[in-house]
């Protein structure tokens, strides 16, 4: 499943794809991708609207549009008595969440390229080209919002504070540990909590910061807090910066791939038997809240 780095590369392929484009039309060839909202509330409420950004919260994508909304009709008197009036058209500001979940991909082709498998939603843009959204294993979800809605979508409202936000502070994250007995590896994945950090960048923030993922969140002391913040600040912050973690060409239907992370970033994840690049020790592996966790267990003590 692409992470938040990842997602974040997605973001900004899209922008200069479809900033600026208005959506001529929309065709929905998967109803669960959209469910509970019908195909034709879908196609009627985005048709005519221009995308005026593309950003992310979380590992959400927000597409967000401007539609013009013609008002009721009105009265109006004048010397040959009432008539009726038309209001003029307002802006309606729309936000289309995209989740990419495990396979979920988007593609930008001409009119005339073949559609490649899998390809579940199509907008028509005003410039002769299509962004396709293509998902194999069927489990993305698009949801259509109004923006004055946005912080209170479910989904968006619970998740925690940005990482390269203010709130996402090292005593919001000393709080937020002293009140859970989980831990440091589940409680890192949990997105309300904390966010962005999947299983790879949790394994990876836990290392660089020299912390046991098994160890109770509760417990942690102050100065290694500080630590694990800044971990998880400088990982992502690498895996974003770094092309290498992320290969995205929204022009290649045959052979298109993105949210993958090139093994030569990675320090501790999936390098199970390997020696540490710190220490030398061995790097452990076990299966642990259903997921791999590695560790070093020299550098990582409990």
């Amino acid at each position: 499943m692409p992470e938040l780095p990842e997602v974040e590369h997605v973001v900004r392929a899209l922008r200069p794809v479809v900033v600026g484009r208005r959506v001529l039309a929309i065709e929905i060839k998967l109803s669960k991708l959209i469910a509970p909202t019908a195909s034709s509330l879908f196609n009627r409420k985005l048709k005519g609207g221009t995308i005026t950004g593309v950003s992310r919260r979380g590992k959400y994508i927000l597409i967000e549009l401007a539609r013009k909304r013609a008002l009721p009709y009105g009265r109006a008197s004048d010397t040959s008595g009432a008539r009726e009036y038309q209001k003029p058209a307002r802006q309606q500001g729309l936000v289309l969440i995209t989740h990419l979940r495990m396979t979920g991909k988007f593609l930008s082709l001409a009119a005339d390229d073949p559609l490649p498998k899998h390809a579940h939603a199509i907008f028509y843009l005003d410039n002769d080209r299509r962004l396709v959204f293509c998902d194999q294993r069927q489990f993305g979800v698009m949801k259509l919002v109004s923006r004055t809605r946005l912080a209170k979508t479910k989904g968006i409202s619970e998740l925690a504070p940005e990482p390269f936000g203010e709130d996402f502070t090292s005593s919001y994250l000393k709080e937020t540990l002293s009140r859970s007995r989980r831990t440091l590896k589940t409680l890192l994945l949990d997105q309300t909590k904390v966010l962005g950090l999947g299983n790879i960048y949790a394994a990876e923030a836990l290392f660089r910061a020299g912390v046991n993922p098994f160890k109770i969140a509760a417990t942690l002391s102050s100065k290694r807090t500080e630590r694990l913040h800044q971990a998880i600040l400088d990982v992502l912050s690498d895996a974003i910066t770094d092309s290498s973690t992320s290969r995205v060409n929204l022009e290649q239907p045959n052979g298109f791939s993105y949210g993958e992370a090139f093994e030569r970033f990675w320090q501790v994840y999936e390098r199970e038997g390997e020696p540490c690049v710190n220490c030398g020790a061995r790097i452990k592996r076990v299966t642990h809240g259903g997921r791999s966790t590695y560790w070093c267990p020299r550098c990582q003590p409990r």
